[in-house]
């Protein structure tokens, strides 16, 4: 499952209007602007001097206030080359005062393939605290074969389609041979529709990225704030350059030292964590469709809910689409990620069970960023990266056989689909380029971490462990529930990061927040 901030989820459809889908990097513009980088960003020499020493030519764009341009990249750093250099799609928001400027703040929302220029223009730029915005150039890129920035493709939105209503709880083997042929046609149609970009979309390659983009913006120090898979790519800038931290904020941490059968394992628990938490909240209220009796009785009843989908999928009202397991499963697990979903997910659960799948088809789709019968990128970019940072999961059924039950005894009601869908990488085209590895940033300035308890996709327990690995890290503490902290409403965890943000002065180590 993609790892992304609640805040992406609740606006994906607002994301989805905005960015560069309306005005964007290669708009037309009223007027546009060139800014240049200053001598002194520590440029390399060699193959790489031209990219450090561009400039960028802003164009407005995006709603009120918002500029956009175009970053050029070298597709593969090792070699660069203008026959196949990179246009990288890049947006601004620029402070509005009153205080002095401190500079740019580079925002990314995770996924990997979530929209960072849709999460500015939709989110970060309106509704991060004010004085963070008065005194900051609020920044987005979109990385590398994601959204308007050289996007991987795969499918056809029709395929997409049939591809998520794939069983991923295979009751037979040839069950098992079609949720295999699935991976292998989507793997294919990865290749075959995006070309030599499928193969440099790695996190480094990312983050090498976001080097280019702080030295053409005219800082010294990349101030930062990442939020789920951001996180990953914040600490690997920071590892790849120490000396160029600023002030970054990693939110909702990942652990770089987990292979990718470990991290879905973790992430299976972690959504069982704050399934429990919405079952005991669930009932207590009226409306609760999985009725009381403790979680455990609570995720028996789902269970068996999916599995009356798996032998007769509901219909909806949307053009003969059905509900099945698949569909289904994606809907409560999109709810998993902010609280303020379960409301919606009790009314959503309550009206398939009635054999209405409209609502729970909904979250699905939200969680998918299909609309209008069209998918965004978002689902090709994540196992594009996924897939090179990390050697696969499982290497096939069999491999996947094996680790059944410790995936059911992380999640009863998760862990079986959950498993068989880590399969995903087995059958990539490309092999991959990164392994598990700590990262150090061995004399970097003071890095927050932030963490929190109930965290479905980013298990709490990955943030004590970035923490500790990164050699300046601190670690922020939200006892709460939900994907990631900042701006959840928490008064503790925001005074702390804008802060930081704002003085440089990160909280005390191990400071906890409710």
């Amino acid at each position: 499952m993609p790892r992304r901030t609640g805040a992406v989820l609740a606006a994906a459809v607002l994301l989805a209007l905005s960015g560069c889908e309306s005005g964007g990097p290669d708009s037309s513009a009223d007027r546009s602007r060139t800014d240049r980088p200053r001598a002194d960003r520590a440029a390399p020499t060699g193959p790489l001097k031209r990219y450090y020493e561009q400039r960028l030519r802003w164009r407005d764009c995006g709603g009120t206030g918002f500029e956009c341009a175009t970053l050029t990249a070298p597709l593969d750093y090792a070699e660069p080359s203008a026959a196949t250099d990179l246009k990288l799609a890049v947006s601004r928001k620029k402070a509005t005062g009153p205080g002095e400027r401190l500079g740019s703040l580079l925002v990314n929302p995770g996924g990997p393939g979530g929209s960072a220029i849709g999460y500015l223009q939709g989110y970060a730029g309106v509704g991060y605290p004010a004085p963070v915005r008065a005194r900051y150039d609020m920044v987005a890129m979109d990385p590398r074969g994601v959204a308007a920035s050289e996007p991987v493709e795969c499918l056809t939105d029709r395929e997409m389609d049939a591809f998520t209503r794939t069983d991923q709880t295979p009751d037979d083997p040839a069950e098992v041979d079609r949720l295999v042929a699935a991976h292998k046609s989507f793997a294919a149609g990865c290749e075959r529709r995006s070309g030599a970009i499928l193969g440099h979309v790695s996190t480094v390659e990312a983050a090498r990225d976001m080097d280019l983009l702080r030295a053409v913006l005219g800082d010294d120090r990349l101030s930062y704030v990442g939020a789920s898979y951001g996180t990953f790519l914040g600490a690997t800038y920071a590892d790849l350059f120490p000396g160029r931290v600023g002030r970054l904020v990693l939110d909702g941490a990942l652990d770089p030292t987990r292979t990718a059968a470990q991290v879905n394992r973790d992430q299976t628990a972690g959504f069982q964590t704050a399934f429990t938490a919405f079952a005991q909240d669930c009932a207590g209220r009226d409306d609760c469709p999985l009725g009381g009796g403790g979680p455990a009785r609570a995720a028996e009843r789902l269970t068996a809910f999916f599995d009356r989908l798996d032998r007769a999928p509901v219909p909806t009202d949307d053009g003969g689409r059905k509900l099945g397991e698949s569909l289904a499963t994606t809907g409560v697990l999109a709810a998993m990620y902010d609280e303020s979903s379960w409301a919606q997910l009790r009314s959503a659960l309550g009206a398939a069970m009635r054999g209405d799948g409209t609502a729970l088809l909904q979250l699905a789709d939200l969680y998918y960023e299909r609309q209008d019968g069209e998918y965004a990128n978002l689902m090709y970019a994540n196992p594009a990266v996924n897939c090179l940072d990390l050697p696969p999961a499982f290497r096939g059924p069999d491999e996947v056989r094996k680790a059944l039950p410790a995936f059911r005894k992380a999640s009863p009601a998760f862990g079986e689909g959950l498993a068989w869908s880590s399969l995903n990488c087995a059958y990539w085209p490309v092999p991959p380029t990164g392994a598990p590895r700590a990262l150090r940033a061995k004399g970097a300035a003071p890095i927050l971490v932030v963490g929190t308890t109930r965290d479905p996709a980013t298990p709490y327990r990955w943030a004590r462990a970035l923490a500790r690995q990164l050699d300046s890290g601190r670690l922020l503490t939200y006892d709460g529930d939900g994907h990631t902290a900042y701006g959840r409403g928490s008064d503790c965890v925001d005074t702390a990061i804008n802060t930081y943000l704002l003085e440089g002065t990160p909280p005390p180590d191990a400071k906890r927040c409710t």
